[in-house]
């Protein structure tokens, strides 16, 4: 049954089949709804359902934002677009519900033929909810093609990622000579580089995480294995470690890199900053959680003590996309002696849990509002010096809001110092495509850095 979970969910059957199953039940619905009316009534009711479509998902979208502080930014105008279909079938199917059973009560009786009459509407009422299920479908499938991260149904189900092998003892520091990457010369006949996972303990921090996945290249597998440099990311929120391996594509990315560079990549590893799919750390030490000492204390001396990498700080990067780009631009601002370099692909300009600032202030600092400030790049930036380390920022040319933030970051940077390089990718949105591509041009920017040729 393997071959279903390889099933692909952006292009191909599946996507032709929302489509068709979508567009066909779209306008079943509306038909259902206008057959019998004057184009004047017809008209007026799709306008009707087309303006409390976009009221339902205005209102939603509102209460996500500013009333339940769900996300601390406006989503995609993508996401709203594509939303708006499922929302307009949805009051179409409650229009041909209401009307099937208003009329199915006036025709029930003690006639003897009540029991046709009244399995119609359940028939009826069958075709509407499919008609629905389909344009509900499209929705979501754009949606997901939208956000690039699930591609094929093992993706959706995780089996991919739980075939990911534990690291095993051949594999950590210790259990193969180990020499300078300097020194270390291609033996050849390499083999392709390795996907792993671990729990990292908050020894430090008391922080409980999800399960860390780490990608060693090629050239971590010959005999003396290279002292490596170190790149470590963090996810976006709402989400997890493996989305950099689906959505983010990051065997792939770091192959194609290693390819090119004689095997030689960095050791990433992906570890996890909010401990469930939804909650939101800041990435701070606050009364939330200690989230910052975990991936400043934690989360390196678990990497030096259990993985062959070059200690020295100058050779380690962290990385991150959305909530993760923020985390990373935390990490090289608040600890330059543990991550000097960062890449940031679609950063918010602080960390934030709601779009009020004050719910964060509150959240985290009990309303103490320098104290918060004073965990923030824009504030570090304005206070520090960064001469000669490096942050790399990206967001989607579709992106507007995002590409603003990386307009903000990027000058603060600059002007503390920072080595900054600043990237639109074409076409994109707030997206993992925009994540994946982000990170294969950061590689090899950062590559002469690392002492990568």
């Amino acid at each position: 049954m393997d071959f279903l979970q390889d099933i692909r969910l952006v292009d191909g059957p599946v996507m032709w089949f929302a489509w068709a199953a979508g567009a066909s039940g779209l306008a079943f619905l509306a038909w259902r709804a206008v057959r019998h009316r004057k184009p004047t009534a017809s008209a007026a009711l799709l306008g009707t359902t087309a303006v409390l479509a976009a009221a339902l998902v205005a209102g939603i979208h509102w209460l996500l934002i500013y009333g339940w502080s769900v996300f601390p930014d406006e989503l995609p105008p993508d996401i709203l677009g594509w939303s708006l279909p499922a929302a307009a079938a949805l009051f179409l199917w409650l229009h041909r519900l209401g009307g099937l059973w208003l009329r199915s009560g006036r025709s029930a009786g003690p006639q003897p033929a009540r029991r046709r009459t009244t399995a119609r509407p359940w028939r009826a009422t069958a075709g509407a909810t499919a008609a629905l299920l389909g344009v509900v479908l499209l929705s979501q499938a754009q949606i997901n093609l939208y956000f690039g991260l699930n591609q094929t149904v093992g993706d959706v189900t995780g089996t991919a990622v739980e075939r990911i092998p534990w690291l095993e003892a051949e594999l950590t520091r210790g259990a193969s000579p180990a020499v300078d990457l300097a020194q270390w010369d291609d033996p050849g006949g390499m083999p392709a580089g390795v996907l792993r996972k671990a729990t990292i303990p908050g020894t430090a921090s008391g922080f409980t995480s999800r399960d860390a996945y780490i990608y060693l290249p090629p050239a971590y597998q010959s005999v003396p294995r290279p002292k490596l440099p170190v790149l470590v990311l963090f996810a976006g929120q709402p989400g997890s470690p493996q989305d950099w391996l689906v959505g983010g594509a990051l065997r792939a990315r770091m192959d194609r890199f290693a390819d090119g560079h004689r095997g030689i990549a960095p050791v990433t590893v992906v570890v996890d900053p909010n401990g469930t799919q939804s909650a939101n750390t800041l990435c701070l030490d606050s009364r939330i959680a200690q989230a910052d000492t975990f991936l400043s204390v934690d989360v390196p001396g678990w990497i030096k003590t259990n993985l062959d990498v070059d200690p020295d700080p100058r050779l380690w990067t962290a990385g991150g996309f959305s909530f993760g780009a923020t985390c990373a631009v935390q990490m090289v601002t608040r600890h330059p002696g543990v991550y000097h370099d960062a890449v940031a692909v679609a950063s918010e300009k602080e960390p934030a849990l709601a779009k009020e600032r004050d719910k964060t202030v509150q959240a985290s600092f009990g309303g103490d509002t320098a104290a918060f400030d004073r965990q923030t790049p824009l504030w570090l930036m304005q206070h520090r010096s960064y001469t000669g380390q490096a942050i790399v920022f990206y967001a989607g040319g579709r992106d507007r809001e995002f590409m603003d933030n990386m307009s903000v970051l990027a000058d603060a940077a600059t002007a503390s110092g920072f080595i900054v390089k600043s990237n639109v990718i074409a076409n994109a949105g707030h997206s993992w495509q925009t994540a994946s591509a982000g990170l294969a041009d950061a590689l090899e920017f950062l590559a002469p850095r690392w002492g990568i040729t």
